[in-house]
């Protein structure tokens, strides 16, 4: 402190702090002079320790002109070191920011004053200190006193010009303190924020674009602003930024999409009108990488298409035909469950218009994604179904429908009932159809239905548990009480029983020679120029014989050809497929004779009914010669059903999945 004092005259000190703006004015130039002396001779510790001297004993003195006096002083100071101020330039700006938050607006008027003429020295290297000036400002741009926001405003702009020549300016480092500021509700802070948004954007090396999304909602918030002045500004700067980018090859659309989603239900007219022309946009130029956000889009939208706007009208019609012709995978992150939610709610609206499109959206998940809907429906009915009352009235719903309508069960039956076991259980499932067709009264049908059953059976991925159980059913009580079953009903169909049969008993050659000579038996059943016949025997073919031994051979070819399959009362087969009177496995095993003997009754009641078929035709022909012919393949069915094609009457090797 003496060195100091030994280099200012008392005089300079007592004018330092006078009341008259004059005397402090004049002390002050006097501090630059000795200031500049001491930075030629290059004594940077007294210049220093006055500095200190002006901060400690008069910035933060409690008497108001001595701290006035300070300030004026740290920047005569600064004007003084000229080019050497970066050194001290921490010792300088602190105290002057602190000044900010003086109570005495006087004193905080000369803040201003100090640190514009701080900056105008020091220029680029004053970017050091940005994020505390901009803070200050901020808060100043809101003061109570007009001659302080005035000088404020002149030390914000010659700070914006400092940061815009700068390449010292960190943008990463700015967006935060920015984005925490941009729900202020004061004006004279949003037109502030604006201002520096619109000044930043401006500049070409610093990227606002790329930083849209941690401010954008904010810019939207002051389009409901009171004032018409900041209402303009902010849609002024939006406008840009639409520009840019329409301009722009790469945009982050995802985290804008959920704001514009948030703002086009607001109830500000302007505000919603600006967020669904912004979202009209995303939609031509982002297209696919709308996808995740296509269901919250479409929520937005469909309430806009009804608004008492009709500039919003006109471009939430636009923008719902737009989104209508991305047609998107949902692979691809395509909700169609989400979709199929907001349509559904926007059912209820209470506006015509929009109940009208949410029915168009409806229809066109239906003609795009038909699985899709049917999957989600069978979900709902799925979680219904868990109580066994409700599930089976599902499945007798189920088949009722399949039953009226026989293009449902070529086109998505097999789609339904594999989506119904992996919700609700294979087994289940397959033993409450079995159940059901055993007593089904159109036998037509039921022959229809179990070939679809079989083949699915053997084929999809989501019955292979069900298809273990049932090779397991000669040494297996589950299998055997699954297998027994899935017989009852399998009996409406040849093919299917002996798929069943084979499935159960005979897939292991090595073990079961009798299924090498079943298949041969229906290799010669086949007409030999048929397609089926050849692709029999080439498959035949291609067995090795080597997989069975000579015993099984000779027993292949004498003997009762049933005598490894029958299973009379008290016996039962073994793992290695010997008869064994070992009945620790099965209580009683299958019986298959009486198996067969269930076989040929359903399928004689089967043929009693194409007998009278047949002469219900011959009559009917009779009867009516000049009348329509009834085609030989048009079958009427019982029960009032409608007649079955040839198409619905395929074989189990042509019903489609």
């Amino acid at each position: 402190m003496a060195d100091a004092l030994s280099v200012i005259p008392a005089s300079v000190l007592r004018n330092l702090s006078d009341k008259l703006y004059e005397k402090r004015k004049n002390a002050a130039l006097e501090f630059e002079g000795i200031v500049k002396q001491l930075a030629s001779s290059g004594d940077h510790e007294k210049i220093s320790l006055v500095i200190n001297l002006l901060t400690t004993e008069f910035v933060y003195s409690p008497h108001a002109n001595h701290r006035k006096g300070g300030l004026i002083g740290l920047a005569a100071a600064t004007v003084g070191l000229t080019s050497e101020a970066a050194q001290h330039l921490e010792q300088i700006v602190q105290p002057v920011l602190n000044s900010f938050s003086d109570q005495d607006s006087r004193v905080r008027y000369y803040a201003c004053e100090a640190l514009y003429n701080i900056a105008k020295i020091v220029r680029g290297d004053f970017i050091i200190f940005f994020n505390q000036i901009f803070d200050a400002l901020c808060k100043l741009s809101a003061d109570s006193d007009g001659n302080v926001q005035s000088a404020a405003h002149l030390l914000d702009r010659l700070v914006k010009d400092i940061v815009t020549e700068s390449d010292q300016f960190s943008i990463e480092e700015f967006i935060p303190l920015l984005r925490e500021r941009m729900n202020v509700l004061n004006p004279y802070v949003r037109q502030f924020l604006v201002g520096w948004i619109t000044v930043l954007d401006s500049v070409p090396d610093i990227d606002m674009l790329g930083f849209l999304p941690d401010f954008l909602d904010g810019l939207f918030n002051m389009l409901s602003d009171s004032s018409h002045e900041i209402r303009q500004q902010a849609d002024s700067a939006l406008s840009e930024f639409l520009q840019e980018i329409k301009n722009s090859p790469s945009v982050d659309y995802s985290r804008m999409a959920e704001i514009l989603v948030q703002r086009a239900a607001s109830p500000d007219e302007f505000t919603r009108l600006t967020a669904i022309t912004w979202i009209n946009e995303f939609v031509k130029l982002g297209r696919d990488q709308l996808v995740p956000y296509y269901a919250d889009i479409l929520g937005a939208i469909l309430p806009c298409i009804s608004d008492k706007e009709e500039k919003i009208r006109v471009v939430a019609r636009e923008t719902n035909e737009e989104l209508r012709a991305i047609k998107a995978d949902p692979a691809e992150t395509f909700d169609v469950g989400a979709i199929l939610s907001i349509t559904r709610r926007q059912l209820d609206s209470e506006w015509e218009a929009t109940r009208i499109e949410a029915l168009h959206w409806i229809s066109t998940l239906l003609n795009r994604h038909r699985a899709e809907v049917v999957l989600l429906v069978l979900d709902i009915h799925a979680c219904i179904a868990q109580d066994p009352l409700n599930f089976h009235q599902l499945v007798v719903f189920l088949v009722h429908n399949f039953r009226v309508d026989h293009s449902l069960l070529e086109r998505r039956g097999a789609l339904i009932i594999r989506r119904l076991c992996v919700l609700l259980d294979a087994e289940r499932v397959y033993r409450e159809l079995s159940t059901i067709l055993e007593g089904e009264a159109d036998l037509d049908f039921a022959c229809i239905m179990v070939q679809a059953l079989n083949l699915i059976l053997l084929t999809s991925s989501e019955l292979s548990e069900l298809r273990g159980l049932l090779k397991q059913s000669l040494v297996n009580a589950a299998g055997k009480d699954l297998f027994v079953s899935l017989y009852a009903s399998w009996c409406h169909s040849p093919m299917a029983i002996i798929s069943l049969c084979l499935l159960a008993q005979l897939l292991e050659p090595g073990r079961y020679i009798w299924l090498l000579k079943a298949l041969y038996g229906l290799l010669m059943l086949l007409p030999q120029k048929s397609s089926a016949f050849t692709r029999l025997r080439t498959r035949l073919k291609t067995v090795p014989l080597c997989s069975f031994n000579s015993d099984q051979l000779k027993r292949a070819s004498s003997g009762n050809p049933y005598s490894q399959i029958l299973c009379h009362s008290g016996s039962q087969i073994s793992e290695d497929g010997d008869i064994t009177q070992d009945n620790r496995n099965l209580q009683n095993g299958i019986n298959f004779a009486s198996r067969l003997q269930q076989f040929e009754q359903m399928q004689l009641q089967h043929r009693m009914l194409a007998k009278s078929q047949a002469q219900s035709r011959i009559s009917s022909a009779s009867l009516s010669k000049e009348g329509p012919k009834a085609e030989p393949w048009r079958i009427p069915t019982s029960e009032g059903n409608r007649p079955l094609s040839r198409s619905s009457r395929r074989g189990v090797g042509q019903f489609q999945i």
